[in-house]
């Protein structure tokens, strides 16, 4: 499975958040990339939102993401678990290409987001943006060794 996160801004160089992101990366066997986009600057938050969104829906259609899934605070939260069966699922049936979006501080316009897109909450506290990225990596690997039967992952 092919999973890329497309996301508003750009690592520091030595970033203690990247370190988390590229472990879970360098353990999965599925395929994860990170692609940083910048965001130009508007003067109202509906301006804004509308410009981010376009721009990570373009990229998504650029890398022929069969599948969109938003992280955003407002999104349904899910078990680990449940995580894992959707992407098995959408991977037994075909899917190739995930996009994983996640917008800049000012979120993203819903109004413009495809029917078919999963809104997905890690919880009703907000993140760091960077964080989000280490956190999806690690849920990306688990998942993986969900669907594999990988001790990595206990259920409770």
């Amino acid at each position: 499975m092919h999973c890329t996160i497309l996301t508003l801004g750009k690592w520091k160089k030595q970033a203690r958040e990247r370190e988390l992101f590229e472990h879970y990366v360098a353990r999965s066997q599925w395929k994860i990339m990170l692609k940083e986009y910048e965001s130009t600057h508007y003067p109202t938050r509906a301006q804004q939102q509308t410009h981010d969104t376009q721009l990570l829906l373009d990229a998504a259609k650029t890398l022929r993401a069969e599948q969109i899934i938003v992280l955003d605070e407002t999104g349904r939260t899910m078990t680990s678990s449940h995580f894992a069966q959707m992407l098995g699922g959408w991977r037994d049936t075909g899917t190739r290409n995930t996009a994983f979006l996640i917008g800049g501080d000012v979120g993203l316009d819903k109004t413009m987001l495809p029917s078919s897109t999963v809104m997905l909450s890690f919880g009703a506290m907000t993140w760091p943006h960077l964080l989000v990225r280490g956190l999806l990596a690690e849920q990306l690997y688990r998942a993986q060794c969900i669907l594999s039967g990988h001790p990595y992952h206990r259920e409770a």
